[in-house]
């Protein structure tokens, strides 16, 4: 195939505008026998990788949140159960959703944060000099403005699903990560369900052998929702959420199918992915809906109802993404690891398979001699297996994540990790290069469709140092280190409490 190279292609680019911001799929590539190329830029000189990347430790973690629609309220009040913590800012849009968060700062008799809004509210939260994380639930419009913003001024971030949403802005948050030395996380709750942290351990000791296949999906009928995004003003007829998918084409929320299996197959820890397939049905419930809320005709709506990529690694290994808001259908993640001598299943029914000389090898007796891989294994044996190999995070976390919640209690322990290791100095759970993979599958599934379905490259985000670090672990603090931060975490937070006690009695007065 005669090569050719497309820069800012206006046919295959749609820009889309939300008060004065825009997200753009140009981000240059060029076809190289068979197979789109994107560029993948140099790293600026004296700038080093954020493998790895560690911060001061944070005797108390001072936080300020953007964005407090549909999510952000719930982390607020999940981060009023952290110990060590001192919420210090709340921002959104509309002044009315910050001030009421502070109810929950009342509520656990914490001291009030101050309150920022309008257009351009974070920049001043960001320009504190007393916050060092900037927990971001907004839109997803807003998602990489507000990171850039507090990364160029010193702050760590933690921003919601998915963190960028165009191959622009991904490498922007990767540059700014190293240059700066911060963190900048993806806050992808779904890595700390239950189900998948445990299978995570398993599959890190070899029970199911080498994973040779893994699917992750993001399917939920979003029909009760669709009215209910955020909409910026009297025009805005569809909310921000169902105007993104009339504008771009591909899988637009790709992380919660792909980050828990990402760690599973221990992408840029030892293997990375190399090339994705991606294509989609065509549209008709999300034309119905535009029509629908917009009541106008829709005759331009991008975003196909399902859509399917299929991404292969270095390692001979292959990963499946499904993605459907659209059309009726039971909640599932999927979430299902194939291995050489294992299986693990989340939906649509949750259990494994191993045969009982495997299960034996695992360190735990099965029920039977005769137990088979072909089927799933009794709730006895699922059960034996899993008190072997929970995950250390979990034994740490659940009976306070059930308690306070959060999607059955992962995003409180999605939370308390980054509390944890902020705390300790250690390396983040996710960094920047997870956020860039797993958020990749929007552009480059758009160019691979746009282009009939053609290969694309998945581009190296850690330039070059993608099997620098063998295998994807979880960084832990010794015993000894935990307990003398939790202790001065809890003194800290018990007279934090104190203050803000005092503060509402008087102000109730």
């Amino acid at each position: 195939m005669k090569k050719f190279i497309v820069y800012m292609a206006l046919f295959c680019s749609s820009v889309l505008s939300s008060m004065g911001q825009e997200v753009a799929f140009n981000w240059p590539y060029q076809v190289k026998d068979g197979t789109i190329v994107t560029e993948v830029p140099q790293r600026p000189a004296g700038q080093q990788s954020a493998l790895g990347l560690t911060a001061p430790k944070m005797k108390t973690v001072r936080v300020g949140f953007v964005g407090l629609g549909m999510r952000g309220p719930g982390a607020v009040f999940r981060w009023t159960h952290i110990n060590g913590t001192e919420i210090k800012a709340l921002c959104d849009y509309e002044a009315k959703r910050a001030e009421a968060c502070n109810k929950y700062l009342r509520d656990a008799s914490m001291p009030p944060a101050d309150i920022y809004s309008g257009e351009e509210g974070y920049k001043k939260l960001c320009e504190r000099k007393d916050i060092d994380l900037v927990y971001i639930a907004t839109d997803w419009l807003h998602h990489f403005v507000v990171a850039k913003y507090a990364l160029e001024h010193g702050k760590h971030v933690a921003i919601e699903v998915p963190s960028a949403m165009s191959m622009s802005e991904i490498w922007s948050l990767i540059n700014l990560s190293e240059s700066k030395r911060l963190h900048c996380m993806m806050l992808e709750n779904c890595c700390y369900d239950f189900f998948e942290l445990n299978s995570l351990n398993m599959a890190q000791h070899g029970v199911f052998g080498e994973v040779l296949y893994a699917a992750g999906a993001y399917r939920h009928d979003l029909s009760d929702f669709w009215d209910a995004y955020w909409k910026k003003d009297a025009d805005d007829k569809l909310g921000w959420r169902l105007d993104y998918n009339k504008k771009f084409r591909g899988d637009v929320y790709a992380t919660h199918g792909l980050g828990p299996i990402a760690q599973a197959l221990d992408i840029h820890r030892g293997d990375r992915m190399t090339t994705l397939v991606a294509m989609d049905t065509k549209s008709v419930n999300g034309k119905m809906w535009a029509e629908k809320l917009s009541g106008k005709a829709c005759t331009d709506f991008a975003n196909g109802d399902h859509t399917v990529t299929l991404i292969r690694t270095e390692e001979g290994k292959m990963l499946e993404i499904h993605h459907n808001t659209m059309t009726p259908q039971p909640y599932s993640r999927m979430y299902q690891l194939v291995g050489t001598t294992g299986f693990a299943n989340k939906y649509p029914m949750e259990g494994y398979a191993l045969s009982g000389a495997e299960m034996k090898k695992a360190g735990v007796t099965p029920s039977a001699d005769d137990l088979s891989g072909h089927s799933y294994m009794s709730a006895a044996d699922r059960k034996a297996l899993e008190k072997k190999y929970e995950s250390p995070i979990i034994a740490r976390y659940e009976a306070k994540a059930k308690e306070v919640g959060g999607h059955g209690g992962m995003d409180f322990i999605m939370d308390s990790r980054l509390v944890y290791c902020l705390q300790h100095g250690l390396p983040l759970d996710m960094d920047v290069y997870d956020l860039a993979e797993w958020c990749c599958l929007a552009e480059l599934g758009s160019v691979s469709m746009n282009h009939g379905c053609m290969p694309v490259a998945v581009p190296d985000f850690t330039r070059g140092q993608w099997n620098t670090v063998k295998g994807y672990r979880h960084a832990f603090a010794t015993p000894e280190e935990e307990a003398e931060v939790d202790k001065a975490s809890a003194e800290f937070t018990a007279k934090l409490k104190e203050k803000g006690a005092k503060y509402w009695k008087k102000a109730k007065k």
